[in-house]
């Protein structure tokens, strides 16, 4: 068994990476410098190292001693950043104009550094290997899918593959894992509306994209409001605009184009978004005259835990952290995560570890105000420990 006592030494240690990783945020397959230090900290520990998994990630094997075992399991964590500008204003900032951890990564990798150090010291305490799994770019540029063409989970074999993901406003070391559906597909869409284009003053010499445009927006909001089963979460958003030029005011432009994100929690669902978006486009299209081109990229499939390994990851929790502090379900989230490629290959499970804390000011996820909770190091690393000890039990 293992407390939150027995990581406090690391604290500091982890505190200090956490906000040296902050500072230095690099994007998804640009983690050269993150990559590096993981390495570097993990060899440091005793820990057999593979760098260049999916180009940038990093794997760290460990085998405990305590008796022989072929059983192994993964603990992931995510290193990459994201492309905005940071508004904290804190000692340890982004020093990378546009870039910022403003998800959690670097607190993600922190802990699993620590909890790799405390266990390589206590690796007579386990039977097995542990495969810590530091992944780069999951913000929607593919990182889960680049390991796995890399051989991730054959040249790295695991029984079972866990992650884990800081939640503000849940309660400060607290761990959530939802039974079943975690976090929901997320897919881009697109259409291109061609007309003719033509002075502003003579529409009737033309026909007009942007008018098709707009009653498009109109349209798909019934997808979700008038198609969609209540009891079924979908999400259709647009997220970009194109058209014309603010210095042309008395011309109507022959294109427009729409980017968009559609997600969902069930396949038929996501076929049913994918396959109206194209249809509303293009009747929309015929009736304004005008020519629709839609486009739609299937990028994060649903992220569903295996539940008996939620089970798994809610017991030790509890053992860990308390009962109190282990929570057996959690609503599940529209936002995606590419998570689910390791699903998808080996069973396991995704939990929450809650950072909500009145004291510290963290702000919500992809927020230029988003800071890590480093209060949330010590909880964090413990439950990876004790997850760890639970499922390479001697």
């Amino acid at each position: 068994m293992v407390k939150p006592g027995d990581l406090a030494p690391l604290a500091d240690a982890m505190t200090a990476w956490r906000r040296d990783l902050h500072a230095h945020p690099e994007l998804g397959f640009e983690e050269r410098r993150t990559a590096a230090f993981v390495a570097a900290t993990l060899r440091e520990a005793g820990i057999e190292v593979t760098e260049g998994i999916g180009r940038t990630g990093v794997v760290g094997s460990l085998t405990g001693t305590a008796r022989p075992s072929d059983r192994a399991i993964g603990l992931r964590a995510d290193m990459d950043a994201l492309a905005m500008a940071e508004a904290t204003g804190l000692p340890w900032a982004s020093t990378h104009p546009g870039r910022m951890h403003a998800c959690g990564h670097d607190g993600h990798t922190a802990m699993l550094l620590g909890a790799a150090l405390w266990l390589a010291r206590h690796r007579d305490r386990f039977a097995g290997t542990l495969r810590f799994i530091f992944q780069p770019a999951e913000e929607s540029r593919g990182g889960a899918d680049a390991m796995l063409s890399d051989g991730l989970f054959a040249r790295f074999p695991v029984d079972a593959v866990y992650g884990l993901h800081n939640l503000p406003g849940l309660p400060l070391g607290t761990i959530a894992v939802p039974r079943d559906k975690v976090l929901a597909s997320s897919d881009t869409w697109g259409v291109v509306f061609r007309g003719r284009g033509t002075h502003g003053a003579k529409p009737h010499l033309g026909t007009d994209a942007v008018l098709a445009a707009a009653a498009f927006i109109q349209a798909i909001q019934a997808i979700v409001s008038r198609e969609t089963d209540p009891l079924e979460p979908a999400v259709v958003s647009v997220g970009a605009l194109a058209a014309g030029d603010p210095a042309a005011p008395n011309v109507i432009p022959a294109e427009v184009r729409l980017i968009g994100t559609a997600r969902a929690f069930s396949a038929a669902v996501r076929d049913r978004l994918e396959a109206r978006l194209a249809a509303i486009a293009d009747g929309i299209a015929a009736t304004h005259d005008v020519a629709a081109e839609p486009s739609y990229t299937r990028r994060l499939s649903p992220t569903r835990n295996h539940p008996d390994h939620a089970a798994r990851m809610v017991a030790a929790a509890a053992t860990t952290l308390g009962a109190e502090q282990a929570r057996d379900d959690h609503p599940p989230i529209t936002a995606g995560e590419d998570f689910s490629s390791f699903l998808g290959v080996v069973p396991g499970a995704y939990a929450w570890l809650g950072t909500g804390d009145p004291g510290h000011s963290e702000g919500v996820h992809h927020n230029p105000r988003f800071d890590f909770n480093d209060a949330a190091l010590v909880p964090g690393a413990a439950f990876w420990c004790g997850l760890a000890l639970q499922e390479l039990a001697p």
